[in-house]
């Protein structure tokens, strides 16, 4: 076997450092997408198969990649060997043939066990939880309530970007889209979920304690994929069932000045795809609801206050007072985040890509005193 060229064994070295490196940098210790960190009965089940699992993976590799190395080192080709000097075969061993056949399809014959044991301890559902429909679309999630309990999803509370949940209770969603397919993943507390149009899963959500509980569109599905993110808030009962209930009412017009002038914008402007109920119902009906721009509906804008996040949740509303890169429940409502705020208003093409002409907001080329008064009044929408 020729040896290495020297310049390239001087480099060898190099390489590994530079391998352990990029190894190094893809661990973090506080990761909010972890999904080695379960925060809720349904997730630890996951944590629970996959660990042995990866065990078991990691043995086979050791076992494989040792073994082929120690079988090319030991028959290589010595000085003084022709091409016609072979090493020992091993065809027509039946007990190394069976083997190595067997040993497989019973390290899987486990593992298949496992796993089928856990998709159906996970699959159980609970006729008594909280329904919610998840709608993804390009590029954003939109969650509707059966607050009466009747199987219907009628409007009862929409609303979008942030799931808010009842903490230590199973959260029965129904995912689905209403363009592409999207795919629904908040790691910590279960595993991915499709959203296909026209169809609907099932996906169970349990969160242990309070908290926000972030994630992904895990499919990709066009220009803003990498922009469309979700966060599952849980709250204590007692909090859940206040914010639900307030989510329940509709928007009240606003008396100050600037506020007034920007719902009156809003209504003239902004009717064409989004709604905020008790302000602009009639002229979010007479334009056709969106239509015409958007697949289904732009966010329901009727308690956009009450979000920690816009813009598909790429930017905080609120400022991060505890600088932990998540605006929990109780940073919402205190300092606006006014720079990011203004920034979309003047121009959501330039902070997020999008084709204003297909789907997403468009430019309105609205002029700084309308940012103004618009940002006064959506800070109303509580």
């Amino acid at each position: 076997m020729p040896r290495m060229p020297r310049r390239i064994r001087r480099f060898l070295p190099l390489g590994l450092v530079a391998s352990l490196l990029l190894l190094a940098s893809a661990c973090a210790a506080d990761a909010p997408q972890d999904t080695l960190e379960p925060q809720g009965p349904i997730s630890r089940q996951i944590d629970r198969l996959s660990d042995p699992v990866f065990l078991v993976a990691g043995v086979v590799f050791i076992i494989v990649e040792f073994g082929t190395l120690a079988l090319v080192l030991k028959f290589r080709k010595r000085k003084g060997e022709t091409d016609d000097d072979l090493p020992p075969q091993t065809h027509g061993n039946t007990r190394l043939e069976i083997g190595w056949t067997v040993l497989p399809a019973v390290v899987l014959g486990f593992v298949a066990v496992g796993t089928i044991a856990t998709l159906v301890n996970i699959n159980n559902r609970d006729e008594a939880a909280l329904h919610v429909q998840v709608e993804g679309q390009q590029w954003w999630w939109q969650y509707t309530y059966d607050t009466d309990d009747d199987g219907q999803f009628d409007d009862e509370v929409r609303t979008a970007h942030d799931l808010v949940i009842p903490a230590g209770v199973d959260v029965e969603l129904n995912v689905t889209s209403q363009d592409v397919i999207h795919s629904f993943w908040i790691p910590a507390l279960n595993g991915k979920k499709d959203a296909v149009p026209n169809r609907t899963h099932q996906l169970t959500l349990h969160a242990d304690e309070p908290g926000t509980y972030v994630g992904q569109c895990t499919e990709y599905c066009g220009l803003s994929h990498a922009y469309m993110r979700q966060r599952a808030i849980a709250l204590p009962q007692d909090e859940f069932e206040a914010w639900l209930e307030n989510q329940e009412t509709e928007a009240e017009a606003p008396t100050e000045e600037e506020a007034a002038a920007g719902a009156e914008l809003f209504t003239a402007q902004c009717s064409r795809c989004h709604l905020a109920r008790g302000i602009n119902d009639q002229e979010y009906e007479d334009e056709g609801s969106g239509d015409d721009l958007v697949a289904g509906q732009a966010p329901d804008l009727t308690h956009f206050a009450t979000r920690g996040v816009f813009a598909g949740g790429i930017f905080d509303l609120w400022q991060d007072e505890d600088g932990d890169d998540i605006v929990e429940f109780d940073e919402i409502g205190g300092d606006l985040n006014r720079i990011d705020l203004e920034a979309w208003l003047r121009n959501p093409p330039g902070e997020k890509p999008m084709a204003p002409e297909a789907r997403g907001m468009p430019n309105l080329e609205l002029q700084e005193d309308q940012i103004d008064q618009l940002v006064a009044f959506l800070q109303t929408l509580d």
